[in-house]
C-alpha cells in the first residue's frame, strides 16, 4: 500500500450519538454501561485496552493489556513489576488506558494515579488463572533481554515438571494495579468527524465535573 492509499483510509461514524443527558453521573457508571454494551456486542476482547505509562522525565511508552476489574475506587490489572511498564510506574506512578471498540465506533480514555493491589488481592488473583499462566509468570523475566525462545520452552518445560503436582507459588515481583482516576473521556464516533467527546473531571474526592468537547 502506498501514501496515497493510506492517506485515503477513512470511515464516516454514524453508529449512535452521544449527549450529555444520556450520560450518567459518575463514569465508572458510565464505563460499565459501556463495557456491558460492548461484551453483549461480542466485542473481541472488550477489556483488551492500550496502556500507557512514562519516565520521570517525560518519555513515553505503550502496550495492549487486559483490564481485570473496575469499581468505585478504579481499574485493576495485574503484571511482573519488574517489567518496562512496572519499572516506570515506581518511579512515575501515572498512567492512562484507551479502550476502543471499532464495531461499536466508541473509545474511552481514563487518566489517573497508580496504586499497588494488596498482596492478597494478587495472591487470590494469581491462583485464578489456568495454571499453564501461573507457570509462566515464573518463566518469564518479563522486558528482559533473552537469548532465544529456547531459554523460556526449557524453563517452562522445568517447572511444569516441579509443579505438576503442587501449588505453584506466586512470585514477589507480580501483582496487580489499580488506575484511580482524576479524568475518563467517552468519545463517539460522528459523521464529518464531527465526534461526540464527553469529559469527566474529578472536582474533589467524591465528585466530578461533567464537560463537552470539542472533536
Amino acid at each position: 500500500m502506498d501514501q496515497q492509499d493510506i492517506q485515503n483510509l477513512r470511515q464516516d461514524y454514524r453508529a449512535a450519538t452521544l449527549s450529555e443527558a444520556e450520560t450518567a453521573g459518575d463514569p465508572i457508571q458510565q464505563f460499565e454501561k459501556w463495557f456491558n454494551e460492548a461484551v453483549n456486542a461480542q466485542i473481541y476482547e472488550p477489556n483488551a485496552m492500550t496502556f500507557s505509562t512514562a519516565t520521570n522525565n517525560g518519555r513515553p511508552s505503550a502496550r495492549v493489556l487486559l483490564l481485570k476489574g473496575f469499581g468505585p475506587e478504579g481499574f485493576t490489572f495485574f503484571t511482573n513489576y519488574m517489567s518496562r511498564k512496572g519499572r516506570e510506574l515506581a518511579r512515575n506512578p501515572w498512567a492512562a488506558m484507551t479502550f476502543f471498540w471499532g464495531p461499536m465506533e466508541r473509545q474511552i480514555r481514563i487518566e489517573g494515579t497508580i496504586e499497588k493491589l494488596s498482596k492478597e488481592q494478587s495472591e487470590q488473583y494469581f491462583h485464578s488463572r489456568p495454571k499453564g499462566s501461573q507457570v509462566g509468570a515464573l518463566v518469564s523475566p518479563q522486558s528482559q533481554e533473552i537469548a532465544d525462545r529456547s531459554v523460556l520452552e526449557s524453563k517452562q518445560q522445568q517447572l511444569e515438571a516441579e509443579y505438576a503436582d503442587k501449588e505453584v507459588p506466586k512470585p514477589a515481583y507480580w501483582g496487580g494495579y489499580i488506575l484511580k482516576p482524576q479524568l475518563v473521556e467517552f468519545w463517539q464516533g460522528r459523521s464529518s468527524r464531527l465526534h461526540d467527546r464527553i469529559l469527566y473531571k474529578k472536582s474533589d474526592k467524591n465528585n466530578w465535573k461533567k464537560v463537552r468537547l470539542a472533536p
